[in-house]
């Protein structure tokens, strides 16, 4: 593992250690690349304030942050400045907005929420629900085909323990939409180290079916997460057991690019 482009910051209020501690801890366990990929913020309607992710207000402090790093370590590791993002149709032009002023590399689609995080429920929560199960694939599926995103975070986050069938068809139908996009798809670290509901050996059953691509992520939530060679070993052993090849490295999309293109 040579890049990870998984990283966070105390920002997102979930989160530990500051930002040379990740680039160190990263230099030391060999990455050549390091992606900052903290929770984005949103500029909510009304009165709502996210538990879960930076304040609009600490947009520029990250930005400032990150690029300091990328700058002092210039010479040991190479460093990109992004968001984690979740799609909701009606905020993300807002955010686009937001972000034109700074210089952002690159968007990782993670839907931590089907529809709308205001509205909920967290997709990690355990549900039977097909309408959940649904949302969030037609949601992921809409972000994929904007192109905005350079690769699909914990895909297989949505914790659904329903009808098999259903969860076989559409995993099968989100999976030919990344492929058909060119969208990578993350094998989630943490979620190995925590012993998480993912990553799900059934959902990469089928990205391996479907010709999907792999890429490993650290979801570093603090320093100590960057790069750990036993959830390492095991996010490869998930790839090579269901026949998906791992990218080493992945082409930055920014954000205004594929906007404009697409």
């Amino acid at each position: 593992m040579i890049a990870n482009y998984h990283t966070h910051t105390p920002r997102c209020k979930h989160a530990v250690g500051d930002e040379k501690e990740y680039v160190e801890q990263a230099i030391e366990g060999g990455l050549k690349i390091l992606g900052f990929s903290d929770h984005v913020p949103i500029p909510f309607e009304g009165s709502y304030r996210s538990p879960v992710r930076m304040d609009v207000s600490e947009l520029e402090s990250y930005v400032d942050a990150v690029l300091a790093v990328k700058k002092e370590y210039a010479r040991e590791i190479e460093i990109h400045l992004g968001f984690e993002v979740e799609y909701h149709p009606r905020y993300i032009d807002a955010q686009l907005s937001l972000f034109k002023p700074y210089p952002i590399e690159f968007f990782l689609l993670g839907q931590h929420f089907p529809a709308d995080e205001e509205e909920g429920p967290y997709s990690g929560f355990l549900t039977r629900s097909d309408e959940v199960l649904k949302t969030y694939v037609r949601t992921c599926k809409t972000a994929m085909e904007t192109g905005l995103f350079t690769y699909f975070a914990h895909p297989d986050l949505i914790y659904y323990e329903g009808d098999e069938a259903l969860y076989e068809r559409e995993m099968r139908s989100l999976c030919a939409c990344a492929k058909a996009a060119g969208m990578p798809l993350e094998i989630n670290l943490l979620g190995i180290e925590d012993g998480r509901n993912y990553p799900k050996e059934a959902f990469w059953r089928i990205a391996g079916e479907t010709g999907c691509a792999a890429v490993l992520g650290s979801d570093a939530h603090r320093p100590g997460n960057v790069y750990r060679e036993d959830a390492i070993r095991a996010g490869e052993a998930l790839a090579e057991r269901n026949g998906l090849p791992i990218l080493e490295t992945v082409p930055l999309i920014r954000p205004e690019k594929a906007r404009t293109q697409g």
